[in-house]
């Protein structure tokens, strides 16, 4: 049978050997956290939820709240509304990943990235806490 081998593996086992890059092999997963008090934000309304620094290799994120009704969600950065979260509804109250394919590719981000929340249908609720977590890797 044939095999092949993973970029990373390949780099591994050449002679020399090449380091992958940070992150790729024995890489630390890191969470960022935001906590955000639902009070009835309106269609439109943006909430600034954390930093995602220079290096950092976003791998997935994870939504956990009351649901969230008929309002629509989508997380990602100015411009790009949706870069790790298509705009969706959030109605589960048990933790839900998320994670748009493209983004979460493990590439390192080039800048810092400021990560929005994004209102896009009908208020929030009036009541009640949304935790918004990203999952990652990257230098140390």
């Amino acid at each position: 049978m044939a095999s092949t081998n993973s970029t990373e593996y390949a780099n591994y086992v050449a002679v020399p050997r090449v380091n992958n890059a940070p992150g790729k092999w024995y890489g630390k997963l890191r969470v960022f956290e935001a906590n955000v008090t639902l009070a009835s934000q309106a269609d439109g309304d943006t909430v600034n939820l954390f930093i995602l620094p220079k290096g950092f290799m976003p791998c997935f994120g994870m939504l956990h709240s009351p649901t969230l009704g008929s309002s629509t969600i989508a997380i990602g950065v100015s411009g790009t509304a949706g870069k790790y979260r298509a705009a969706a509804t959030h109605t589960a109250v048990i933790p839900t990943l998320f994670g748009v394919v493209t983004s979460m590719a493990g590439t390192p981000l080039t800048a810092d990235e400021t990560i929005i929340l994004t209102n896009t249908t009908a208020a929030l609720p009036a009541s009640g806490t949304l935790t918004v977590r990203m999952f990652g890797t990257g230098q140390e």
